[in-house]
């Protein structure tokens, strides 16, 4: 425990400081290539603190163009993973509360990411339409499809709007399996381990066009989660 108070004493900072930077720097860089060097900085330094080690295997599988990436989530260093280790500029899709925090929210607007307010269904369907006018600019984004982090985990109910998302932009989805994350930082607990995280990413999964809207984005679901879970340890 006391470990993990003192992570935190070098993290909240080091966030802050680099969500200013980041904020600052973006306004002379519209390519959006400085703030993603920033994301990736704060993510390589956030994990070599706590002593983890990331490797990625599944790359050939990534087709030209954007995409939706869907990952499973057990910790918050899910998301140090896949900024440091995705090899794509990446916008992510977060619950809005995120974006309430002094410095870092700004920034994360700054960034181009896009907040979902999954209280709100009006709210996150207008986030679902900012997400694929993204994806029209040949962007790609990520979204963890269960909402919230798992406890045990296994993977939880999947939420029905980035398959929407995906549908409506019309481009491919790359399921990401994530394993090794929930050790280091386990659910329900103030903890933290050192070790080490595994992505693997999957063969995209196109949107089907000879289907229903809404048995599209079903039959998506369904072939994207059978992917995540099949490399699940």
């Amino acid at each position: 425990m006391v470990r993990a108070y003192l992570y935190l004493a070098a993290f909240i900072p080091l966030t802050f400081f680099l969500s200013a930077s980041a904020f600052v720097t973006s306004l002379f860089d519209t390519s959006g290539k400085v703030y993603a060097w920033h994301a990736r900085f704060w993510a390589r330094t956030a994990l070599a603190m706590n002593g983890v080690n990331v490797t990625l295997s599944g790359t050939e599988h990534l087709p030209d163009g954007p995409v939706v990436f869907m990952s499973n989530h057990q910790s918050n260093f899910d998301i140090l993973a896949l900024l440091l280790m995705l090899p794509r500029q990446i916008h992510w899709i977060a619950k809005k509360e995120l974006f309430d925090i002094p410095v870092f929210g700004p920034s994360m607007r700054r960034g181009g990411y896009i907040p979902l307010d999954r209280g709100n269904g009006r709210k996150a369907l207008q986030s679902m339409d900012e997400a694929a006018a993204t994806i029209h600019q040949g962007k790609s984004v990520v979204l963890f499809p269960e909402g919230t982090r798992t406890e045990d985990g296994k993977l939880l109910p999947f939420k029905r709007g980035g398959f929407m998302l995906a549908r409506k932009a019309a481009v491919p989805v790359v399921p990401v399996t994530i394993n090794g994350s929930g050790r280091i930082n386990p659910a329900n607990q103030i903890r933290l381990y050192s070790g080490a995280i595994h992505i693997t990413l999957h063969p995209p999964v196109a949107v089907p066009s000879d289907l229903r809207r809404s048995d599209a984005e079903i039959w998506l679901m369904e072939n994207v989660r059978e992917q995540i879970e099949s490399a699940l340890e």
